[in-house]
């Protein structure tokens, strides 16, 4: 992974009427690096990739995507990008093979019908090539819409939750397909709600509200949130997981399966908070070191909605 950065912006901001919906972003991404996007819904992550790729032009900010100016080079930073959205957006009505020719003519693509092949083949398409898109399952559509955005062969790859609704099969091997592009130096920023997506990035921000909270290495999140944790079991767990809800110090309290996952930013004050409910029957509390799940809960409980 290079240290050049193909994303380098700051103060990215946008405004709809009176209320900012992404507030002075900063972002810088290296080439290679697949960088992940985190935070709850109606947060910016969206507006945000919007302004990166220059379907969106911010309020303030400025910085350069892919050598080119982030407000002012809108084109060329278009063209030199593939953009996955949320909601399936080819064309049901026509083949997988008549779908990505449609998209190469519009790339102006180079010898056209040898790409589109090439595309097909690339990601296992080869089959169904002919079978029209909106036949496919979710998962077989989510393929044809990243061969879709990687015929024009782009240096950056922006994918907007783009694994909503698909089986846990078919992300692993979009996964495994990301990670073959970052090999051959294709930068990707991705927006996703799955934890077992966020640890396969190399870096994760997390945006709330507009706001960026974090940013940082992805094995280094948990530590820079700075959490205690404990796992807690107790024949009430509902009782419990109340009971800590309403004390000082238990920042956290989720339900993991049979117990519960609390956390805090002060130590003291939550083992305080755990001595509480000490005499409930079958309790206890093990340490356990805070993940990326429990960081991204305390951030998300800690954020005020700007919408509100």
């Amino acid at each position: 992974m290079s240290s050049e950065a193909v994303i380098d912006v700051s103060g990215l901001t946008k405004r709809f009427g009176t209320k900012t919906v992404v507030d002075h972003v900063d972002l810088t991404v290296p080439r290679g690096a697949i960088y992940g996007f985190l935070g709850p819904n109606g947060s910016g992550k969206t507006t945000t990739i919007r302004m990166v790729c220059g379907l969106l032009r911010p309020d303030a900010g400025s910085g350069q995507v892919l050598g080119y100016d982030v407000v002012k080079d809108s084109a060329h930073i278009k063209a030199r990008t593939g953009y996955m959205t949320q909601k399936f957006s080819l064309y049901e009505d026509l083949s997988i093979a008549e779908n990505l020719s449609f998209v190469a003519r519009l790339f102006d693509v180079k010898d056209r019908a040898r790409r589109v092949e090439e595309a097909i083949e690339d990601l296992g398409l080869t089959a169904r090539a002919r079978q029209l898109a909106g036949t496919l399952s979710g998962g077989w559509k989510q393929r044809v819409a990243l061969a879709a955005c990687m015929i024009h062969d782009p240096d950056l790859l922006l994918l907007d939750e783009p694994t909503a609704g698909v089986d846990p099969k078919a992300r692993r091997d979009f996964w495994d397909q990301i990670r073959r592009y970052a090999a051959r130096g294709v930068t990707t920023l991705v927006s996703t709600h799955y934890m077992d997506e966020a640890v396969q990035c190399d870096s994760i921000a997390y945006i709330a509200y507009g706001k960026k909270l974090i940013d940082a290495p992805t094995r280094d999140i948990p530590r820079a949130v700075g959490l205690s944790a404990y796992e807690v079991t107790a024949d009430d767990l509902d009782g419990a997981a109340e009971t800590l809800r309403a004390r000082e110090g238990a920042e956290l309290v989720a339900r993991f399966g049979q117990s519960l996952h609390v956390a805090g930013t002060d130590k003291a004050r939550l083992d305080a908070a755990l001595r509480s409910i000490a005499a409930m029957p079958g309790f206890t509390a093990t340490p356990i070191e805070a993940g990326l799940e429990e960081a991204f809960i305390h951030l998300m409980s800690q954020s005020a909605d700007n919408m509100a």
